[in-house]
């Protein structure tokens, strides 16, 4: 009950400050496990996502700062996230990463819809950034099709370092969900996962329009 009343609140309140444009929508199932994976532009995006998906709720990661906040403010940031289907997680090691992905096979496993940043982090330059096989991972162990989801404008809402939202119209586009289920068992599983991750990152950048980044988002390789 508390989910829907301020989802419906939020939602109303960004419909008339930001007058957003959402497309595809029928492209997400209406029930069953599916993952949405999404471009990452701003911190508001793990909130438009599931705003713009009144047919389901949606979970997607937020770091477990958001949880830990003490006072008025920490109790107003807790409620507000996990009303809104946020699942804490810690990012300091690979055994937190392995973590974080069996939390999400176990959402996906109870037939939820999840949100995945396969380029790892908010882009600073607007480019889409090569895509990181956790996406691939979940998809060919929880058999769930992948939804690409193309965000443009919620920069503007939230840039990278501001505190507070703003009016500002932005975007949200689904695509056809991807069925990775079949056509991968002849290749060596880590072939397997950088195709299907590079599947993924072209249907995104297909309905972006984004200019591609030739490297990861940020330190690190992956293969």
């Amino acid at each position: 009950m508390l989910y829907g009343a301020l989802r419906r609140t939020a939602a109303t309140l960004a419909r008339t400050a930001c007058r957003p444009t959402v497309r595809g929508r029928e492209n997400v199932p209406a029930r069953g496990p599916v993952l949405l994976a999404s471009n990452h532009l701003s911190f508001v995006d793990s909130v438009v996502i599931p705003l713009s998906l009144p047919q389901r709720p949606v979970r997607f990661l937020a770091k477990s700062d958001y949880f830990e906040g003490r006072g008025l403010k920490g109790w107003a940031t807790r409620t507000t996230f996990g009303t809104l289907g946020a699942m804490p997680v810690r990012r300091d090691s690979a055994r937190d990463a392995m973590l974080t992905l069996q939390m999400m096979l176990e959402r996906l496993a109870e037939g939820q819809a999840c949100v995945v940043y396969p380029e790892g982090t908010r882009s600073r330059d607007g480019r889409l950034y090569r895509g990181r096989t956790g996406i691939a991972h979940l998809a060919m162990e929880s058999k769930a099709p992948v939804v690409p989801v193309a965000l443009s404008g919620t920069q503007q809402v939230q840039p990278i370092g501001a505190n507070v939202p703003r009016p500002h119209h932005f975007e949200v586009n689904f695509g056809r969900p991807m069925d990775f289920t079949t056509g991968y068992d002849h290749l060596a599983p880590g072939k397997a996962r950088r195709l299907i991750t590079d599947e993924v990152m072209d249907a995104i950048a297909d309905l972006s329009g984004q200019e591609r980044a030739p490297g990861y988002n940020g330190s690190g390789s992956e293969g």
